[in-house]
């Protein structure tokens, strides 16, 4: 079941039924890691489509290469001028990327049934590991209050946050209306989001009536 389904690993030559045997399962495996990686977490399409291609691509250079030192070394070089320009992933993310790489890996030397071994471990701990600690947090909120100038910041709210949170930072002061007003920005966690309104009518009265807005954070996505 291991064993390469390729005759011969460092043959010249591959044969094109070989060959759309290898990519048709790197597509298929590459779609499984691709479901298993969206599991409880939250990802881009972008993502998800460079998880089902990815191992096609390693598998087509692997099948390439074929043994050939001089081809491995030119594909090496053409692969170093590639540099990522997004924003860095996360560290599981990058366990994706690299486990679609290890399956490109395995299909493109013919190890078909190890890919699917490979996918099959990956589901398992995927799913034992989100079980145990992947337990959901509440999501923390974005907090911004208006007050004037003639108003002290540092402490003034502090009793309407200890009965209505469960945790207030302020992360921001910024002046507006021409340094009349200031914006106070805080990451705040609520213990209970059916008392929000009853928060914000309260805060309302201590500012003045002046703008108040609540709402999550702005969630940015991050892509390798």
């Amino acid at each position: 079941m291991l064993n390469s389904i390729l005759r011969g690993i460092e043959q010249s030559s591959v044969s094109p039924a070989d060959f759309l045997i290898c990519a048709l399962a790197s597509a298929v495996l590459g779609a499984v890691l691709a479901l298993i990686h969206s599991y409880k977490n939250k990802c881009t399409a972008n993502f998800l489509m460079t998880i089902v291609m990815l191992p096609v691509i390693v598998q087509a250079v692997i099948m390439l290469v074929n043994g050939n030192l001089g081809t491995g070394v030119a594909v090496a070089g053409a692969f170093s001028l590639i540099r990522f320009r997004s924003m860095p992933g996360n560290s599981r993310e990058i366990l994706s990327v690299f486990a679609a790489m290890a399956l490109g890996l395995a299909t493109g030397m013919g190890y078909i049934g190890m890919g699917i071994l490979l996918v099959a471990m990956v589901a398992l701990l995927t799913i034992v590991m989100c079980s145990f600690f992947g337990k959901k947090k509440p999501e923390p909120k974005e907090l911004r209050i208006t007050i004037p100038e003639s108003l002290d910041y540092y402490s003034v709210f502090d009793d309407i946050f200890a009965r209505y949170l469960s945790s207030a930072e302020l992360v921001k002061v910024k002046t507006t209306n021409m340094g009349s007003l200031y914006e106070l920005q805080y990451t705040i966690s609520e213990t209970d989001e059916k008392n929000e309104k009853a928060m914000i009518d309260e805060l309302r009265v201590r500012n003045g009536n002046l703008n108040i807005s609540c709402g999550h954070m702005r969630n940015e996505m991050m892509e390798l």
